[in-house]
């Protein structure tokens, strides 16, 4: 299991790279589709695969409420569990204990918290996290950590990371001690809210620790978009070229783009299967709501230079008939469109660096994207 840089564009931090893992080859920068529940939601693994996708992301905290990693362990694993065969991220839990916060309890051994589903009592550690995900088979594992709100004072924000700190020491020490066929890649995760000397303190005391990759988490938590690209650039400088770089839980297409030129490999985002349930869909020149009138007659696809399974077979005015109709072929026409949309925008950027037209690719796409956006 190894990354390495492939070409760097010499007008910004942009990288082409490729990630190998224990199931496979992961082309970067890549877009991962969100599976939190072991199903990125309305879409088959044959799916996922028709539109692009190389590698999606699980969620520890769901999967150790429900099923459980003993039913998961049963049948032989996430992969299998779910019909993928090919890379799979796990979140450590993190995000989902920081967004249960009047049902938790954060100690320095882990995090005490009742859970949604029928509020028993239940207890996530850094050891116990890694165990989990281990178990599920997970190619890329994250460190349990804190992620602090917005607004977050500065004292609290310094508590929290010195505490998430120490436990990717212990995420790291449990790795180090598992043997290599079942250890699966650990990536470390920035923290530090919005404060720079805490970010820079983060990044290099995790790369100390050598962990196998770096995120950058602690974003899109509600602050504004310059405060999320700020985090992203208090982080970056400090983190090893030759380790593959992650911006956790981000973002529209135009962050993806600017996010790509500050150096990040990796991203995941709820947005596509999200919006798309709610009628919408993503184009290179911003978002359609089909929901509204205007497209009831609309003979055009989601967008007409799309190569989509959805935009080659489905007319805009078919389509909103099917949400305003509640069909649930409709959420997945708009799934299928988005998630195509997201991955091959990333393989746009691959492309347009392995051609070394980066620059104008994103100058011209960003523009585009935002123009349309605002009006």
């Amino acid at each position: 299991m190894s990354f390495a840089l492939i070409k760097t564009d010499s007008a910004s931090h942009a990288r082409r790279g490729r990630l190998v893992t224990r199931h496979g080859i992961v082309e970067t920068p890549i877009f991962m589709p969100v599976g939190t529940q072991g199903t990125v939601k309305a879409m088959a693994p044959d799916e996922l695969r028709a539109v692009g996708a190389q590698i999606i992301l699980a969620n520890t905290y769901h999967l150790f409420l429900r099923p459980g990693p003993d039913v998961i362990n049963h049948f032989g694993g996430l992969h299998r569990f779910m019909g993928w065969h090919h890379p799979i991220l796990t979140d450590s839990g993190g995000f989902q204990v920081f967004s249960l916060s009047k049902l938790r309890r954060i100690t320095e051994d882990g995090v005490h918290f009742n859970n949604h589903i029928d509020g028993s009592p239940c207890f996530l550690s850094p050891e116990i996290s890694m165990e989990i995900q281990t178990a599920l088979g997970s190619d890329i594992a994250m460190a349990f950590d804190e992620c602090p709100p917005y607004p977050c004072e500065l004292e609290y924000a310094s508590v929290s990371l010195d505490r998430t700190l120490r436990w990717a020491q212990r995420c790291r020490t449990w790795g180090t001690d598992q043997p290599e066929k079942t250890r699966p890649l650990v990536f470390g995760i920035v923290q530090g809210a919005i404060y720079r000397d805490l970010r820079e303190k983060s990044a290099r005391t995790l790369v100390e620790m050598d962990f196998d990759g770096y995120a950058i988490g602690g974003v899109s938590v509600g602050e504004p978009e310059p405060e999320m690209m700020r985090a992203i650039d208090h982080s970056v400088p400090f983190l090893p070229a030759e380790r593959p770089r992650y911006a956790m839980g981000l973002g529209t297409p135009s962050q993806i783009v600017e996010m790509v030129a500050r150096g990040i490999d990796m991203f995941d985002c709820v947005l596509p299967t999200r919006l798309a349930r709610n009628g919408t869909a993503f184009t290179r020149f911003g978002t359609l709501n089909l929901k509204n009138n205007p497209y009831r007659l609309d003979e055009r696809p989601i967008e007409e230079e799309c190569a989509c399974a959805t935009c080659r077979t489905f007319t805009r005015g078919y389509i909103r008939h099917l949400i305003k109709a509640q069909e649930i072929l409709g959420l997945r026409l708009i799934t299928m469109h988005n998630l195509y949309f997201y991955l091959d925008l990333t393989r746009q950027i691959r492309n347009s660096l392995d051609n070394g037209t980066f620059p104008r690719f994103r100058e011209r796409f960003v523009a585009d994207y935002i123009k349309h956006e605002a009006t």
